[in-house]
């Protein structure tokens, strides 16, 4: 079987095993398979991982504020310490200035003070430590799940779809019945080879045309993909 490409062109061997051109240009990935069922599959996939990222984002959220609020505690401490210092600053500035006894009576509202202020700093580490440990708890929540998705989801759609343009890409360059076949023989699994004919590979040898036919057809439907006219 006689296969062409156009001139200053990659061959159609080179189009079919390592490059997406086609005609000279680049071929466009395809998020979709070009069958109905399938790409009915996948656009409920798709929609389910989408939403159960939405899910765990949600979640991630939800623990972040549930958290987040137990500082309200630590603020309320901070506020307390710190008009505590106030008043007792203010009431050792005013007793002060009593004659004789000023300077004595301060000390104590003093070391108070200091206090107060011991309270509004603890209660500042407080809120610090309970927003960390908020945002560390939510992304824990949210990232691990939407890592897992996106490995069972993401990365087998993103293969489909720079195989679905590889293939594309090889018949638009002229890629014959053998080549399509000769993929197969490269892609595809040894049990789907095995339905087809025994020794598939020596039936591509002996160019059995039945056995390519069905070969290439198992590779573009794999691939989503129907024949394309040249």
């Amino acid at each position: 079987m006689t296969v062409t490409a156009a001139s200053g062109c990659p061959s159609a061997r080179q189009e079919l095993m390592t490059t997406r051109w086609a005609g000279c240009h680049y071929e466009a990935m395809t998020w979709y398979s070009d069958f109905g069922p399938r790409r009915t599959r996948q656009i409920i996939a798709d929609v389910v991982a989408l939403g159960l990222i939405a899910g765990w984002v949600w979640l991630g959220i939800t623990v972040y504020t549930l958290v987040h609020n137990l500082a309200a505690f630590g603020k309320q401490m901070q506020e307390a310490g710190q008009g505590f210092s106030t008043t007792m600053t203010e009431a050792g500035d005013t007793l002060s200035r009593v004659p004789f006894i000023g300077g004595t009576i301060r000390a104590p509202f003093d070391r108070a003070s200091s206090a107060g202020g011991s309270l509004e700093d603890a209660g500042l580490s407080q809120q610090v430590a309970v927003n960390q440990l908020a945002f560390g708890l939510g992304i824990a929540t949210a990232a691990l799940p939407i890592l897992v998705i996106l490995l069972l989801w993401l990365a087998p759609r993103i293969r489909f779809a720079q195989k679905s343009a590889q293939v594309k890409a090889a018949v638009r360059a002229g890629a014959g019945i053998d080549l399509l076949a000769l993929r197969a023989l490269a892609t595809q699994k040894l049990t789907a080879l095995a339905q087809v004919d025994s020794d598939a590979m020596a039936a591509w040898r002996r160019g059995d045309a039945q056995v390519m036919r069905t070969l290439a057809q198992l590779e573009l439907r794999s691939s989503g993909v129907r024949r394309l006219e040249r």
